[in-house]
């Protein structure tokens, strides 16, 4: 074989390698429901849970629990999923700056006993353009 057919293949393998371990590394997009369906059917994979902070009625975050003197890598709150159904997440990582401002969560882990258990945390926060754009639009009227 000539040394451009060995090199060809081996561009094809190291191709073949990095999009085996893309797929295993993907995971769904599933509600808590089906999560918990999941862990009770003792499938441990990750899954993306899409949802909203639970809030009260003066806008502070319900069950959000974060002392970094005792434990900077706990972090509990309640996440409300697109279903309405509300969950205690746990983040064993220090708590994401600015999650206070976050419209939407979309949280990576699995079910383990009754609580989801996040490796990671995304955090959709309001676009900073949203209130200048309102205050121009408010200024010229």
């Amino acid at each position: 074989m000539k040394k451009t057919h060995i090199v060809g293949i081996l561009v094809i393998a190291v191709a073949i390698v990095i999009i085996m371990s893309s797929v295993g590394d993907a995971s769904t997009y599933v509600s808590f429901g089906e999560a918990i369906e999941r862990a009770e059917d003792g499938d441990m994979t990750k899954v993306h849970v899409v949802g909203r902070l639970k809030k009260d009625m003066q806008g502070h975050i319900v069950g959000m629990n974060y002392d970094p003197l005792v434990d900077p890598n706990y972090f509990t709150f309640m996440l409300v999923d697109t279903n309405r159904v509300e969950q205690k997440v746990v983040y064993f990582n220090p708590k994401p700056q600015d999650f206070e401002r976050s419209e939407q969560v979309v949280i990576t882990g699995n079910m383990q006993n009754n609580v989801f258990v996040a490796d990671k945390i995304l955090l959709k926060c309001p676009s900073k353009y949203v209130e200048k754009e309102i205050q121009q639009n408010t200024a010229s009227l």
